[in-house]
């Protein structure tokens, strides 16, 4: 069930790709990165079907990603490599007119259905092939996040085409649109299942506090002693650090428990450690 879910998955987020550039960027003449953006200009310049060009250069990429990230991987990225090539040809064939003529418009709305379809797939330990494979690679073996290799990478390949004929200014502005926000929305995915945030929990009752985060939640708990200046009196600090998604919960037992108990919150950089990230 774990495997269909992330398939499943996989191939939302695939279609929800192809229909980002079918219908929003290849028919406004915009250019994206990636083998995406290779394969357009490959289909401005011959007519060659998007979903052609897509998988002749993905089948290069993915010996890479068989040797360094693994057979399990490299299944996924198989996968993708034929779905999407599928969704291309089957959504070019049918959208032959875009969803909106504004350019702009246009360049934000594909560049979201991207960014979110690709942070998606990444979050499911899958790859679009292409571009995605080098940052699969690159994050690896260095703690640079995918978004920000990609977004090099598509730098270079947009910058590129601008040597092709029939390649003008106003076609690079609204690629560096796509590359700007898509590569924004997918470090938003990924990030945001592994942002935590760090609370302080000033209570008469953090004991009790305590108890229910630890057996409701699985969450440690760290107790601090500490003195209040004012009153001059001990206090029991309790510092708890939990997945973002995490904290309403924590906060839901805080108000039951204690209404009139003291909490700071806030988000933190980075945690590592048993049940979050695995320090590089």
């Amino acid at each position: 069930m774990k495997i269909l879910k992330e398939y499943t998955i996989i191939t939302f987020g695939l279609f929800v790709m192809a229909l980002g550039w079918t219908a929003f960027l290849i028919p406004n003449k915009i250019l994206g990165g990636g083998v995406s953006g290779i394969a357009t200009v490959i289909f401005w310049g011959t007519g060659l079907p998007v979903g052609v060009s897509v998988f002749a250069i993905n089948a290069v990429l993915i010996l890479f990603a068989l040797k360094i990230l693994g057979t399990g991987f490299g299944m996924k990225t198989i996968y993708s490599i034929f779905v999407l090539s599928g969704f291309f040809a089957l959504l070019q064939y049918y959208i032959r007119e875009p969803f909106v003529t504004d350019r702009f418009m246009a360049s934000v709305v594909g560049a979201v259905m991207s960014g979110s379809s690709m942070g998606l797939i990444f979050t499911q330990g899958g790859s679009t092939g292409g571009t995605d494979i080098i940052a699969m690679i690159v994050n690896k073996y260095r703690n640079i996040s995918p978004g920000k290799i990609i977004l090099f990478l598509d730098v270079f390949i947009i910058s590129s085409s601008y040597l092709l004929p029939d390649i003008h200014i106003e076609t690079l502005v609204y690629g560096f649109v796509v590359m700007a926000v898509a590569s924004y929305v997918i470090d938003l995915i990924i990030t945001g299942n592994k942002q935590s945030v760090q609370l302080f929990i000033f209570s008469k009752k953090a004991s009790a506090i305590a108890d229910r985060i630890g057996n409701e939640t699985g969450r440690g708990v760290t107790f601090i002693k500490g003195v209040g200046w004012y009153t001059k009196s001990e206090n029991d600090i309790l510092m708890i650090i939990v997945k973002r998604m995490e904290y309403q919960e924590v906060f839901r037992i805080v108000k039951q428990e204690d209404p009139d108990a003291f909490v700071s919150l806030s988000s933190v950089m980075g945690v590592f450690g048993k049940g979050f990230d695995t320090m590089r």
